[in-house]
C-alpha cells in the first residue's frame, strides 16, 4: 500500500506514530519481522476505516489496542519463543556513566521480558514503556483493571526472581 493512496490524516498519523508502534510491537513480540508484519497488518486494516477511527476521538489509543490485540492473538505461536538463556549480568546502575553498559542492561531486561507470558509482558510494556495507567491498559488488553494489576504483580515477581537467580549465580 502506498501512502498517497490513503487519507492524508492517516498519512500524517503513520509518519508521526509509525516508529512508536513498531517499538511497541517489537517489545511485545521480541521478533523484528513479526513486529513489522503485525504493524503493517494493523495499519492496513486501520487505513480502510480511518475516518471512523479518527471520529472516535483517540485514534492512537485505538491503533495501539489493535497492535496489542493482534500480537496477543497471533496464530503463529512459533514466533513467541522465550530466550534459551538468561543474561549473565543484570545489575542496573553498575556502569556509572557508561552508555554501553546501560544499553547492555536494557537489552538484558528486554530479554527477560521475552520470557514472560504474553499478557504479563503486554501489561508491563504498556505500563512502563508506554506510561499508561491501569484503566487504559485494561481497555487495550480487554480485561478489568484488577486483572491488569494481577498481571503486573505476577510479571514483576517473575522478573525479580530471575534477577535474584542471576545475582546468586554470580
Amino acid at each position: 500500500m502506498r501512502l498517497k493512496d490513503v487519507n492524508p490524516s492517516f498519512d500524517t498519523y503513520v509518519v508521526a506514530r509509525g516508529p512508536a508502534l513498531m517499538r511497541l510491537a517489537w517489545l511485545l513480540a521480541r521478533d523484528e519481522h513479526l513486529a513489522q508484519d503485525v504493524v503493517q497488518e494493523v495499519l492496513a486494516r486501520a487505513s480502510t476505516r480511518w475516518n471512523r477511527i479518527e471520529r472516535m476521538g483517540s485514534p492512537d489509543a485505538y491503533v495501539r489496542k489493535m497492535v496489542v490485540n493482534e500480537l496477543l492473538s497471533w496464530r503463529r505461536r512459533r514466533h513467541d519463543v522465550p530466550t534459551e538463556r538468561l543474561p549473565e549480568r543484570i545489575a542496573a546502575g553498575t556502569y556509572g556513566g557508561d552508555p554501553a553498559g546501560h544499553a547492555a542492561d536494557r537489552d538484558e531486561v528486554i530479554g527477560l521480558l521475552a520470557t514472560l507470558p504474553r499478557q504479563q509482558r503486554a501489561v508491563l510494556v504498556l505500563r512502563y514503556y508506554e506510561g499508561l495507567d491501569d484503566e487504559a491498559i485494561a481497555a487495550i488488553v480487554g480485561c478489568a483493571p484488577v486483572t491488569v494489576r494481577a498481571h503486573a504483580s505476577k510479571g514483576l515477581a517473575r522478573l525479580r526472581a530471575a534477577t535474584s537467580a542471576l545475582k546468586e549465580s554470580l
